[in-house]
């Protein structure tokens, strides 16, 4: 199946693996609740057990250095693609709304990310995150 956008997260590569993990749930749930729509039907098994929905389109999880992952939102913001961002003090806060006060505390250009996600059209999506390569 084709589809007309493409879903893709950026992780800071210098990042533990638990804070990579923990940043692409967070980022994934952002792209969930912009676009609900993308999240297809339950699965079922053989014996008729049932299972969560998942996205109906793959998503690709790219790793950045913090320069690049600068850039990246830079051009993104530039575009007006709509972003899901995760910063390096949001691992010390336990709630959303701690997240939330934690992001509001920085201007834009002082932001510390280490993830972003967006779905927007393909073609602008490869142009955002040029440089980014795939994650090991």
């Amino acid at each position: 199946m084709q589809f007309d956008t493409k879903i893709a997260l950026v992780l800071r590569a210098d990042l533990a693996t638990w804070q990579k993990l923990n940043v692409t749930a967070f980022l994934m749930s952002g792209i969930i609740g912009a676009a609900p729509e993308i999240i297809g039907e339950r699965y079922r098994d053989g014996d008729g057990n049932g299972y969560n929905a998942l996205a109906v389109q793959p998503v690709i999880v790219l790793a950045s250095d913090g320069e690049g992952m600068r850039k990246i939102y830079e051009r993104a913001m530039g575009r007006g693609a709509a972003l899901s961002i995760y910063t390096e003090e949001m691992f010390a806060t336990g709630h959303d709304a701690a997240n939330r006060a934690v992001v509001a505390e920085f201007a834009a250009a002082n932001l510390n990310l280490v993830g972003l996600a967006l779905r927007e059209e393909k073609k602008l999506v490869d142009k955002i995150t040029k440089g980014a390569k795939m994650h090991p």
